[in-house]
């Protein structure tokens, strides 16, 4: 299988590694975080929601256009100000997944070399097409880790308030 072939797969099982990640998160698991300045469940889950609309415009403006501006967004204030915690997991998730599968649709049959396509970011500098595939399927990858580490900080935390009482 070629780079690209490979790396769309990854891009495509993304959505279903994070779904599969989430299966039985409820309750206070989804919004313990394991520290102050970390995420838990359900504001990955937005998060990754969120992104993968940001990443539907961002290829499409550097398929259609010359070295267009891609958009650059705070996490954090999104976190906050679309108010994550208040979301519906199961709502981010069809968000995520439903995104991942028309991006990876209009990937998939994409001629090799609108891969080398590429925009402007203010963060990154030039982004390629390619890149942008590489990074949102990392991304997704990264997140899963995330989640599974969230969901054992809390079983963890659990298991020694049980052992307190």
């Amino acid at each position: 299988m070629s780079e690209l072939a490979d790396l769309l797969e990854r891009f495509r099982r993304g959505a279903e590694l994070v779904a599969v990640s989430t299966t039985g998160a409820a309750g206070a698991m989804l919004d313990f975080k394991p520290s102050k300045d970390k995420w838990g469940v359900r504001t990955i889950v937005c998060h990754l929601a969120d992104t993968e609309l940001v990443l539907a415009v961002s290829i499409r403006q550097v398929i259609a256009e010359d070295s267009p501006q891609l958009p650059v967004y705070d996490q954090n204030l999104w976190a906050d100000r679309l108010d994550y915690g208040k979301r519906k997991l199961s709502q981010a998730l069809d968000t995520f997944r439903r995104t991942r599968a028309e991006n990876y649709e209009l990937l998939k049959n994409l001629p090799e070399d609108t891969f080398a396509r590429a925009g402007r970011h203010a963060a990154l500098g030039r982004v390629t097409v390619f890149d942008l595939l590489k990074g949102y399927a990392e991304h997704a990858e990264q997140h899963v880790h995330q989640i599974q580490a969230v969901r054992a900080a809390y079983k963890e935390h659990k298991a020694a308030q049980s052992a307190q009482q």
